[in-house]
């Protein structure tokens, strides 16, 4: 099995640091160099420092929604004081070409404190088809954004069919596939007939494909990065400013590499945190995936064994037979896949109270064990309302590259099986899924990006793993840009529930200094 251990720290932690633009975060520097150019550079031309982000000329309608916003995040939230979220709309083409007529709604969501600087310019993010950019904005603030948020306000757009933006409902409100998102997130192990579970899952994504592309026709291929780079450049218009800031978190990061290849001189900042793996097939993306949620999970074991919770001395050992139990049907109703989906999105959430959401997973697992299921399948459904929504299967299966075919995919059940044995198998038989969507053009990646980069990772991340800043930093450093990597060594997504992180954040968009290329984060 692969794990991802923590670097060791070489060199002496930096001075103290603070939220304006003269200082720099408290973070230790890993090792030398990783990135495309050291950070010299950057004071070498500090009397030409990139230009000043602007405030909106032409704002969108926002209006309040701070309580529905908080009530979505759970009981457990406890947002600092002083929080407000707005939420606004606002209408993007569906093609930009023009060759597909009509348009999207776009959901945008904007987080800031009372006190937030009224003149400051805003940083947009997008969070791609992982969990949308505004639960991602809203978990991230209540969880402690106040270093960057007490400077600018962030905000959200989501992708298309994606939570706040327009709806898209292929499969769930179908009677002919009333049954078929369950079946979907239970990779077809309570279905009946022959076959095994590869073949199942196989005709699951054939009929997944069918009822989305049907509903979606003629639009079907709109769903890609790229054309979510263009709703974002809608947002720049409509602002009226020269360019935009972007912190870009996980698959997001596919997004604002195809803004920055199809509108370079639009790019004012960008901060790409914890970013996936790209120019690569799906296979290489499941794999960096599972990856992090091996490392992640044994960061919960461990913390889950110091507070003697209650999978007893061996988490691992008793989550596996979990698992193993839910695959044989001894935790009626509740299939292995369901088991892991509420295992991973307890992991993914970063900041806050963790050793509380570690008790509430080990109990929901030893409770589902013991007979009671309805623990865990509040954690699933939590989960899967989060990130297994019909509009982010479309943005996956059209992001994605080269999905593999089944007797690929039982290969890879049993080297995954070997490598990765908690979520290795049931991932493999998930790429299966997306293998009959309709192939689209990988993303395109930025060819002239003469600007600073930060670029953000965690060392147990279950979203995306961390394989991804090697090739995000190629990318944009083939392209002329400056990057440097600075690593979170705590667990969850993305880097920026880390206060370290976000005062790396505050003074880049200052300024367009990069802290040291290599620094550290605590967890």
């Amino acid at each position: 099995m692969r794990r991802l251990g923590l670097l060791a720290l070489v060199l002496v932690v930096c001075s103290a640091c603070g939220a304006g633009p003269s200082n720099r975060p408290h973070v230790a520097v890993e090792r030398e160099g990783g990135g495309s150019a050291p950070t010299v550079t950057q004071t070498e031309n500090a009397d030409a420092p990139p230009p000043q982000l602007q405030v909106p000329k032409t704002d969108l309608t926002w209006t309040d929604c701070t309580q529905g916003t908080l009530e979505a995040l759970g009981p457990g939230a406890a947002p600092p004081p002083g929080l407000l979220f707005e939420c606004a709309s606002y209408e993007a083409a569906v093609d930009e070409s023009g060759i597909l007529p009509g348009s999207f709604t776009m959901g945008a969501m904007r987080a800031k404190f009372a006190n937030t600087p009224q003149n400051a310019a805003p940083l947009v993010l997008t969070s791609g088809s992982d969990r949308s950019s505004t639960a991602t904005l809203a978990a991230l603030s209540a969880g402690g954004l106040a270093s960057l948020l007490s400077t600018r306000p962030v905000v959200a757009v989501d992708r298309r069919g994606i939570a706040s933006s327009q709806k898209i409902e292929c499969l769930s409100p179908n009677p002919a596939t009333s049954d078929l998102r369950r079946r979907l997130a239970d990779l077809g192990q309570f279905d009946p007939g022959t076959g095994d579970q590869v073949d199942k899952v196989a005709a699951l994504g054939r009929d997944a494909t069918i009822a989305c592309t049907d509903y979606l026709q003629p639009q079907e291929l709109a769903f890609d990065s790229t054309h979510a780079a263009d709703d974002i450049e809608q947002l720049r218009r409509t602002w009226e400013v020269d360019s935009l800031g972007i912190l870009a978190t996980g698959n997001g990061s596919a997004v604002a590499l195809s803004y920055a290849a199809k509108y370079p001189g639009r790019v004012g900042r960008l901060v790409l945190d914890s970013p996936a793996v790209t120019t690569v097939d799906a296979a290489t993306v499941a794999e960096q995936q599972v990856a992090g949620q091996e490392a992640a999970f044994d960061a919960f074991a461990r913390q889950c064994t110091a507070l003697n919770c209650s999978l007893g001395p061996d988490p691992r050992a008793a989550v596996t037979a979990a698992v193993a139990g839910a695959a044989a049907g001894r935790i009626p109703g509740v299939s292995s896949n369901a088991l892991l989906t509420a295992i991973s999105g307890v992991l993914a959430t970063a900041g806050g109270d963790q050793q509380s959401r570690v008790r509430i997973l080990s109990d929901a697992v030893s409770a589902a064990v013991a007979g009671d299921t309805s623990p865990l399948l509040a954690l699933t459904a939590r989960a899967e309302e989060a990130y297994e929504s019909d509009g982010q299967f479309i943005t996956r299966c059209t992001d994605g590259q080269q999905w593999p075919a089944p007797d690929r995919v039982r290969e890879l059940q049993r080297v995954w099986g070997e490598q990765f044995p908690l979520f290795g198998p049931d991932a493999a038989v998930g790429l299966l899924l997306c293998t009959s969507w309709p192939a689209t053009a990988p993303p395109a990646l930025p060819g002239d990006l003469s600007m600073p980069v930060l670029v953000l990772s965690g060392t147990a991340d279950p979203v995306v793993g961390n394989a991804g800043v090697g090739t995000v930093t190629g990318a944009v450093g083939s392209a002329g840009a400056t990057t440097a990597t600075l690593t979170w060594h705590g667990r969850g997504h993305p880097a920026t529930h880390s206060d370290c992180a976000q005062k790396a954040i505050v003074s880049y968009l200052a300024d367009g200094a990069l802290p040291p290329d290599g620094s550290a984060c605590p967890a």
